[in-house]
């Protein structure tokens, strides 16, 4: 009796809508990395498992690690805010080449805007594209030169989230390199609280990193988000593509 009712609960959530809650719940490992967990992950998450009973486990790293992750079978699905040509390129500048793309499917599944963060009590409320470049690069040190207060200019970086260096640097950097010396923090969370205690620092990321901190006006600087799996992706995985490109959409952060 309790096999046949199972059975016919299967039935019933088959005939209804896609997002419907269902008796036979799956569990998607997702890797990705800061920006995409922000601004996709954590606000349409609850949402997605309410409305599916599908369970998220988030597997946290920078781009290219989270794609590694899923290459090797540690995750279904890589959620990456760059494009799939360019999160390539990053593997390959980590000696991890891929040489047949066409073994993945990716998709473009929204946008990730680029903030950058200052402290608090920097009076700097703009920045033009100029200025954002002439500071990331090294040409412009002090931020008197950009209307502030006589103070050195600290640039703050993470190295270890790849897509969002390499998307500043295209976007914003005209491809150009960052200054040498920069201060490089592993993750955004540490960058926010750097920024937080230094009055002369300024770094990107996502809007996250405004925490605390001061988010100035700047010129849209604005990035795929690109979901990559090995293969067609699952039913489970399109449920969630599918949740996060409509239903999801009003949760989605910038």
């Amino acid at each position: 009796m309790k096999r046949a009712r199972k059975l016919l609960c299967c039935l019933c959530v088959s005939g209804m809508s896609l997002f419907s809650v269902n008796c036979m719940a799956d569990e998607i490992r997702l890797s990705a990395g800061g920006a995409p967990v922000d601004s996709i992950v954590k606000p349409v998450t609850p949402h997605f498992e309410k409305a599916t009973g599908d369970r998220i486990t988030l597997i946290f790293g920078g781009a290219t690690i989270s794609f590694k992750t899923m290459d090797r079978g540690g995750s279904d699905v890589v959620l990456a805010g760059t494009s799939f040509d360019d999160l390539l390129a990053s593997l390959k500048k980590e000696s991890y080449e891929i040489k047949d793309k066409s073994l993945y499917h990716s998709e473009v599944i929204g946008k990730s805007a680029l903030a950058i963060a200052v402290n608090k009590d920097n009076p700097v409320a703009n920045l033009t594209a100029d200025q954002v470049k002439g500071i990331f690069t090294g040409k412009v040190q002090n931020w008197k030169e950009v209307g502030g207060n006589d103070e050195p200019i600290m640039v703050v970086v993470s190295t270890q989230n790849p897509a969002t260096m390499g998307a500043f640097r295209k976007l914003a950097l005209n491809n150009e390199d960052f200054l040498k010396d920069s201060l490089d923090t592993p993750t955004f969370p540490e960058m926010t609280n750097m920024i937080a205690s230094n009055p002369g620092a300024i770094g990107f990321g996502p809007f996250s990193i405004g925490e605390g901190n001061k988010l100035p006006k700047i010129p849209t600087y604005e990035r795929p988000v690109t979901a990559i799996t090995k293969g067609k992706p699952t039913a489970k995985v399109t449920r969630l593509l599918q949740y996060i490109t409509g239903a999801g959409q009003k949760y989605v952060k910038p």
